[in-house]
């Protein structure tokens, strides 16, 4: 209980300091985004979150206008046959900057800095896995452990394995351990397609 409290007024209070941190992101990137390509800045998509309960994500958007809502592990494959990302949209994803607006989802309390990955409306199959194993009654999160191990090179199966773990030994100091990894992980750019 105290662990779910401290966890929660964390979030809030590091979301705060962040979004007033990145405040000249704020400025440079939705006007890079503009340069680049025409459409919206902000990519606001459908997203299953704590208790099953749908809400709304955003990101700055790093795919062309029109993308498919599909995960990232089908986009893999399609890679080599479509051009789905922005020029300036690889460097936002590669290195996770499109990820900055969910800040505003933990300020909200939609997500979390760490829980599991939140699943899209449509991705049946993961949905259902966490369900049975009661991943769904954790708040989703930016990262997790399936992020720290591995990220879009893991299977559904696999992630569902690191979201169970982290449901049965979530911790204060596992979670700033994992905040720590990603964000060597987000500098690196590794596992991200």
């Amino acid at each position: 209980m105290f662990y779910k409290a401290f966890k929660r007024i964390f979030d809030i209070f590091f979301s705060i300091f962040l979004i007033i941190l990145f405040i000249p992101l704020w400025i440079v990137i939705p006007i890079i985004i503009k340069i680049d390509s025409k459409g919206r800045v902000i990519f606001k998509q459908k997203r299953i979150g704590l208790n099953s309960n749908y809400f709304t994500i955003y990101k700055f958007r790093s795919m062309k206008e029109g993308t498919p809502d599909i995960p990232t592990d089908v986009l893999k494959s399609q890679q080599n046959q479509i051009l789905l990302y922005t020029r300036v949209g690889k460097f936002l994803r590669r290195y996770s900057i499109d990820e900055i607006p969910q800040l505003f989802n933990i300020l909200k309390g939609d997500m979390s800095f760490v829980g599991p990955r939140p699943a899209l409306y449509n991705q049946d199959y993961l949905i259902r896995l966490r369900k049975e194993k009661g991943i769904d009654k954790i708040r989703p999160g930016v990262t997790g452990l399936a992020q720290i191990s591995g990220r879009d090179d893991l299977s559904i199966e696999k992630k569902v394995e690191y979201d169970y773990k982290y449901l049965k030994s979530a911790s204060f100091w596992m979670d700033l351990k994992i905040i720590a990894v990603t964000t060597k992980a987000a500098i690196s750019g590794k596992g991200v397609y």
